[in-house]
């Protein structure tokens, strides 16, 4: 009984580290969003698109395992909003570094609901997510 009570006490601090984590997936699809040109979630609902189904669900779990990182790692609640934000900004720039440089086409490609081009978004935004939170240990 004693044991159970003891994992009890923490259900408080699960319970605001998960809540805040689906409120931050919540928000970063929000910013995800404005930062790309073209429109997810019309792509996705409206057209069926693969493509930008492949790439967002990349985005949001590469976002979530960074996430992960941030709330295993960090030392407080304050330290693991601040990490958040660095994890979203990460996976932004992930999106502006391939849509600039090496994917010139990408939102395009997309749109175009071409499924080589969401995946390569996909594999970049896990990849960084995972560098993210490899990253947060500290």
């Amino acid at each position: 009984m004693d044991t159970l009570l003891a994992s009890l006490v923490g259900l408080g601090n699960f319970a605001l580290y998960f809540f805040s984590a689906i409120a931050l997936l919540f928000i970063f699809k929000i910013i995800y969003a404005l930062v790309t040109p073209h429109d997810e979630w019309h792509l996705i609902k409206e057209q069926q698109s693969s493509a930008a189904a492949i790439a967002f669900g990349g985005a949001l779990i590469g976002f979530a395992i960074a996430l992960s990182g941030a709330a295993t790692n960090a030392v407080s609640f304050g330290d693991f909003i601040i990490w958040a934000v660095v994890a979203l900004l990460a996976q932004c720039l992930a999106f502006l570094l391939l849509r600039f440089t090496f994917m010139p086409k990408i939102a395009e490609r997309i749109e175009n609901n071409e499924v080589s081009a969401g995946i390569m978004l996909a594999a970049v935004s896990l990849a960084v997510g995972l560098l993210n939170a490899a990253c947060m240990t500290y």
